[in-house]
C-alpha cells in the first residue's frame, strides 16, 4: 500500500492525504492476524492491533451478566485515542470536500473565505448532531439521566464503564485532541477569539483527562452533552447566515440563544452547585487518595473538579456577551454578524440569492 508524496508536514495535516491509508493499514493487518493465526497456533494470542481499533481493558460485570459487559481505564486507551485522532482527520476532510464545499458551491457561494467557514460549520453540524444525540442516549441509561446530579457522587468510584460510555468518552477525547491540533497549527483561519478558543480546548482536554483518570465519567458525560447540543444549533444558525437565508437565520439564532442559555449556563451552574454541595455524598470509604483502588476523592480534589468547570463557565459567559450583542441586532433589525469573524458579510452573498432572497 503506497503512501502519497508528502507536501510538507503542515499541508499534510491540513489535507489529510495519509489519513485513509493509516486507518486502513491496522484494519488490514488485524484481519490477516485474525484469519491466519488460528491456522498456525492452537491458542493464538489476541491481535496486537485490537487496542487501536477497539476499546480495551474488559473487567468482570458487577451483575455477572455476559450481556452486560464492563470496562475499566488503562494505558492501551491512549492507542485508541491516537488512532481516532487520525480517524477524525479523515472524517473532517471527507465531510468538507465531499459534502460541505459541493453544497456551498451549489448554493452559489464562491468566495474562498466563506467556503471555508461554511465547511467548518457543516462539519460542526455533522459532529455535534451525532455526538449530542449519542451523549443523551448514553445518559438516558445512567442514573444521572437529565442532570440528576447527586448520582455523580453516590456509589463513587464509578470505574466500571459500559462499553458505550467508554467508547463515547475516548472518541470525544480524540476529537478534541484533533481540534486542538487544527487550532494551534492554524489549519483554519483564526477568528478574533482565537486565544479564547485555545483556552477552551485546553480546559476541555483538562476536564476530559482528569474526569476519566479519577473515574468521574458520569459528570463528564453530562458536561459533554451540555456543550455539544448548543454547538449544533449555533452551527445551524451560522450556516443559514452564509446562505443569506435571513428569516430562517434569525429564527434559528433565537432558538440557539435559548438552547445555549439553558445548557451552557443553567445546567452548567447546576453541575457547579452539585460539585460544591453534593461532594460529601461520596462514600466515606472512597474519601482517600488510593489510585490503585480507583479512589481519588480527598478534600482538595473537589476544587480540582470545580476550578476547570468554573473556567469553562467564564469562557461561556464571554461568548454569551457576544451572543447577546448579536441578539440585540436581531431584535432591532440590524445585521446579524458574528463579532468573532473578520470576513463575514463582505460581498459573499450567494449569487442565486442576489436575485431573490430565500426565507
Amino acid at each position: 500500500m503506497l503512501l502519497p508524496k508528502s507536501r510538507g508536514f503542515r499541508n499534510d495535516l491540513k489535507t489529510g492525504p495519509f489519513s485513509l491509508r493509516i486507518l486502513l493499514l491496522p484494519i488490514f493487518l488485524h484481519i490477516i492476524w485474525t484469519l491466519f493465526t488460528p491456522l498456525i497456533l492452537s491458542h493464538p494470542p489476541p491481535s496486537p492491533l485490537s487496542p487501536l481499533l477497539f476499546i480495551s481493558h474488559p473487567t468482570p460485570s458487577p451483575t455477572d451478566d455476559s450481556t452486560d459487559p464492563r470496562y475499566r481505564k488503562g494505558w492501551l486507551d491512549l492507542l485508541f485515542i491516537a488512532y481516532y485522532v487520525v480517524f477524525f482527520s479523515f472524517v473532517r476532510q471527507s465531510v468538507l470536500f465531499r459534502i460541505c464545499y459541493p453544497i456551498a458551491r451549489y448554493c452559489g457561494i464562491r468566495k474562498r473565505e466563506t467556503l471555508a467557514r461554511f465547511g467548518e460549520q457543516g462539519y460542526a453540524i455533522f459532529y455535534f448532531s451525532f455526538f449530542g444525540a449519542w451523549g443523551l442516549r448514553i445518559m438516558s441509561r445512567l442514573p444521572t439521566w437529565w442532570y440528576n446530579c447527586p448520582h455523580f457522587w453516590i456509589d463513587y468510584p464509578h470505574w466500571q464503564m459500559t462499553p458505550g460510555l467508554k467508547r463515547y468518552y475516548l472518541m470525544q477525547a480524540s476529537y478534541w485532541c484533533h481540534q486542538l491540533i487544527v487550532l494551534v497549527l492554524r489549519l483554519e483561519k483564526p477568528r478574533k477569539d482565537f486565544k479564547e478558543l485555545v483556552a477552551h480546548h485546553i480546559v476541555t482536554l483538562w476536564l476530559i483527562g482528569w474526569s476519566y483518570g479519577i473515574n468521574l465519567t458520569l459528570i463528564g458525560n453530562a458536561v459533554y452533552a451540555s456543550m455539544d447540543i448548543p454547538d449544533f444549533f449555533f452551527a445551524m444558525s451560522k450556516l443559514f447566515n452564509y446562505l443569506s437565508w435571513k428569516r430562517t437565520q434569525n429564527i434559528m439564532f433565537i432558538i440557539f440563544v435559548g438552547v445555549w442559555t439553558y445548557f451552557r449556563h443553567y445546567l452548567n451552574l447546576v453541575m457547579l452547585y452539585s460539585v460544591y454541595t453534593d461532594f460529601d455524598l461520596i462514600p466515606q470509604s472512597a474519601r482517600s487518595f488510593e489510585p490503585r483502588k480507583g479512589v481519588w476523592m480527598v478534600w482538595w480534589v473537589k476544587w480540582q473538579i470545580f476550578t476547570p468547570l468554573l473556567l469553562l463557565q467564564c469562557l461561556n459567559l464571554f461568548w454569551y456577551f457576544l451572543i447577546c450583542r448579536i441578539l440585540w441586532r436581531v431584535v432591532t433589525g440590524s445585521s446579524l454578524k458574528d463579532d468573532r469573524s473578520d470576513d463575514e458579510g463582505e460581498d459573499d452573498e450567494p449569487s442565486a440569492l442576489k436575485k431573490k432572497k430565500r426565507s
